[in-house]
């Protein structure tokens, strides 16, 4: 199996609700797991991207939203042994301890660090014993597990996801796309072997249940707005108007917590979202063949997945328009026949116009920032078709491809740290 074919089958993970509200609730369920007796209190502590991230995001299943209640339905039902969908097994008799809890303000949730990584420290302390697991560099990836005061499982300290959580087969590091260029990218992405990718499929097969969800439900105003500019069907000849709306109603089911998952990438379902359903759009209008989804789609990823290694998974600025939004502009130039040279142009055209877009957590107003991504990505589409590009010279544009994406990852980070602060300062006077 080609390297890249693994960093792709590694980072596509199915995802309930937001991602950061699903890695509160697996961290403080784990750590309940190793408890006996009621619990008396949660301390969590959170890197910033982790707070801003869940907010005042969508919880599935429930009305209310936030870290500290995600915190709380994680020790009160929470099914840790399945991961990023651990609230798939919230009932009803939790919901109602969970909100008791924050009542009782058995809850307490600060931000350890303002960065772009990821942290999560859970304490949970019951009538009878305390429990502490930490959280690094993945939403899921366990780094240490504390009962009272005994460390019950350590991994050295790095960058690499420990053995508690991952898949051996999926040990593969992504950091390990920075090795290839952007022209090897997009020939692994027209040559590799068809059955070597297949997998793919599933992601749109659970994007796919998630618009679904989204047009049903009545929550989804913006949804429903984007269905009646496509002429109030679903496909149409209209193929921005199709991909506004496919993508874009399966974006806010996720943001307000509708209760189907969606297929990650970079750890978060908004930016798998964003990666696949614009093509599903512009395949299904089109009637193009699966094989030319696929391979675009696996482009799609690679293209996110360079940007995020270098502007930190999570990020002051929005990656699931900038990251995403750029990989599915790849993509699509991809499966309209774009040349390399067309590829390139699209790339600076993302890079010249949307980067700086801010990530203020994940809420609703994450489907209107898809909504200029997606027709950004078109834009970029066809002037590249056209030979129309912003140059090289020009703004953050660098000399190659590659390293027009590692700048657009470094306006995120070291870039927007400051942005960061100011976004919490603002989330904190809320609070008050």
């Amino acid at each position: 199996m080609h390297e890249l074919t693994k960093i792709i089958k590694k980072d596509m993970v199915p995802a309930l609700g937001v991602t950061e509200p699903g890695a509160i609730a697996f961290i403080t369920s784990k750590a309940k797991s190793y408890t006996k007796g009621e619990v008396r209190s949660v301390e969590l502590a959170l890197s910033s991207s982790i707070y801003k991230g869940a907010f005042t995001c969508g919880i599935p299943g429930v009305e209310e939203v936030g870290n500290r209640f995600a915190a709380a339905l994680g020790v009160c039902g929470a099914d840790h042994t399945k991961g990023l969908e651990s609230l798939d097994a919230i009932d009803e008799s939790a919901k109602v301890k969970a909100r008791k809890m924050i009542e009782d303000g058995k809850i307490k949730v600060s931000v350890h660090e303002i960065t772009p990584d990821i942290y999560l420290n859970a304490k949970v302390q019951t009538e009878e014993d305390v429990c502490e697991v930490t959280v690094k560099h993945r939403h899921t990836n366990i780094t240490e597990i504390k009962l009272n005061g005994e460390i019950l499982f350590a991994a050295e300290e790095s960058n690499e996801v420990s053995a508690e959580t991952e898949d051996p087969e999926r040990s593969v590091e992504l950091d390990n796309i920075k090795k290839y260029s952007f022209i090897e990218i997009v020939n692994y992405a027209r040559d590799v072997d068809l059955e070597e990718i297949k997998f793919i499929k599933e992601a749109y097969n659970v994007n796919l249940e998630l618009l679904e969800e989204g047009f049903k439900s009545s929550r989804t105003t913006l949804g429903h707005n984007l269905y009646k500019q496509n002429g109030s069907t679903g496909i149409s000849q209209d193929e921005l108007a199709t991909a506004q709306f496919v993508t874009n109603t399966a974006l806010e089911a996720r943001v307000i917590g509708l209760s189907k998952p969606a297929m990650s990438i970079t750890g978060s379902g908004a930016h798998g979202i964003l990666c696949t359903m614009p093509l599903y759009a512009c395949w299904a209008v089109n009637g193009m063949p699966e094989e030319k989804l696929l391979r675009a789609t696996a482009l799609s990823y690679l293209i996110t997945i360079y940007i995020k290694v270098h502007s930190g998974i999570l990020s002051a600025f929005c990656g699931c328009a900038i990251a995403a939004g750029t990989g599915s502009a790849v993509a699509l130039c991809f499966m309209k026949g774009g040349n390399i040279l067309q590829m390139n142009y699209t790339l600076n055209n993302m890079a010249s116009s949307i980067t700086g877009m801010i990530c203020d957590g994940g809420n609703k107003g994450c489907t209107l920032k898809g909504v200029v991504a997606v027709d950004m990505a078109y834009r970029a589409v066809n002037f590249a078709l056209d030979n129309a590009y912003v140059e090289s010279v020009h703004a953050i544009n660098g000399r190659t491809p590659e390293e027009t994406m590692k700048n657009m990852g470094l306006i995120a980070s070291p870039g927007m740290l400051e942005t960061e602060k100011v976004i919490l300062d603002i989330f904190e006077n809320k609070n008050n």
